[in-house]
């Protein structure tokens, strides 16, 4: 039987006490964000050296005790695929640290770069996991004997995964690029999206000129405050294709706005005034040109990616790699058209294929 979660404040004030001194804390989350802009945790799961369990934050507990164990202190907190479970918890504890994710350690020993907990644990410990509670509702109450144990299960082998990992980066030679990897992991800019860069979400913007650009920045970022305020998902606010027709068909008044079939009803009536308003702001000229055509992919452009391509994979096979997880197309569009920021040439990855591309570029 698992133990129930922790849903009492003492409770939660003795779990404090104890992972306080622990040499590691592995950690998990159970939320929901269907209906909201910002994960709700609905659930937050805990191991320590001979514990396992979880606490319920849906009930009247406060969660500040633990913050001084999670955001501070020596203790790697231990993680898989950490990006979404971060976000969860920034607003309770803002940044974790030292933080260990163990889908990015193992990418660097050769696995694949998005292998999931259960394959990893399978594959390092020789133990299957049940599966069956993916698509549970995590805020409903009462909990499951088998969701409380499916919820444990993801903590309760986070550490013996770590020693493994680390045992086999450190044969490798790569615990340098480990710490790499993992420097920066909980910033709050790698976390969030900035209103102001929303619109780099939209891939189609660069096929936009640069007025419709300017006017896509503006709406994009209004829906993102937007969705902030309400704390409601993006789409509720408008979605993708209504932000295109309106980049694309430029409304002047509400009689325009009416006219643009993607919107959802009432839009108009709701926040007509405030999309008049942002346009007029955009300042867009009368006269605009038609939307453009998509253009075709330059043949020299795309045989220039190809023979890059190419270096990535010889590399990539050379060190027991992923692709993917030396470059990523969008790093080689990048060298290709003169950008130095890619992710590909700093650090480790600009040692291992970095320069050759570069100079192949």
């Amino acid at each position: 039987m698992s133990p129930p979660p922790l849903s009492d404040q003492p409770s939660v004030n003795a779990l404090a006490e104890r992972i306080a001194a622990a040499p590691w804390i592995a950690l998990d989350t159970e939320f929901l964000r269907e209906r909201t802009y910002r994960p709700q945790l609905c659930l937050l799961q805990l191991a320590v050296p001979g514990e396992a369990l979880c606490v319920d934050p849906l009930a009247a507990i406060s969660l500040e005790p633990l913050k001084p164990s999670l955001a501070g202190g020596t203790a790697p907190k231990i993680l898989h695929a950490a990006r979404q479970d971060l976000e969860v918890l920034w607003p309770l504890f803002g940044a974790l640290a030292p933080l260990f994710d163990t889908q990015i350690a193992a990418a660097l020993t050769g696995l694949p770069a998005q292998i999931g907990y259960s394959d990893l644990v399978r594959r390092l410990l020789g133990v299957e996991l049940p599966k069956g509670q993916t698509r549970t509702d995590w805020s409903k109450r009462p909990l499951t004997e088998a969701q409380l144990s499916y919820a444990i299960d993801d903590v309760a082998h986070l550490a013996p995964l770590r020693e493994q990992l680390l045992e086999q980066l450190d044969k490798l030679g790569r615990l340098a690029w480990l710490e790499e990897e993992f420097a920066g992991l909980a910033r709050e800019e790698r976390l969030f999206v900035d209103p102001e860069k929303a619109y780099e979400r939209l891939r189609w913007h660069a096929e936009l000129d640069a007025d419709r650009v300017r006017l896509l920045q503006r709406l994009a970022a209004w829906r993102e405050r937007r969705a902030m305020e309400k704390d409601r998902p993006r789409s509720w606010i408008l979605e993708d294709a209504a932000v295109r027709a309106l980049v694309l068909q430029v409304p002047r008044n509400a009689a325009q706005l009416a006219q643009i079939a993607d919107l959802q009803p009432g839009f108009v009536e709701r926040s007509g005034p405030m999309i008049l308003r942002e346009i007029a702001a955009a300042e867009m000229p009368e006269r605009l040109p038609g939307p453009a055509p998509r253009s075709r992919p330059d043949p020299e452009v795309q045989a220039r990616i190809k023979r890059l391509a190419a270096i990535v994979q010889k590399r990539a096979t050379e060190l027991g790699l992923a692709a993917e997880l030396l470059a990523t197309r969008r790093d080689l569009e990048s060298i290709v058209h003169g950008d130095a920021s890619a992710d590909v040439l700093s650090g480790w990855r600009n040692d291992a294929v970095g320069r050759e591309l570069l100079a192949a570029g």
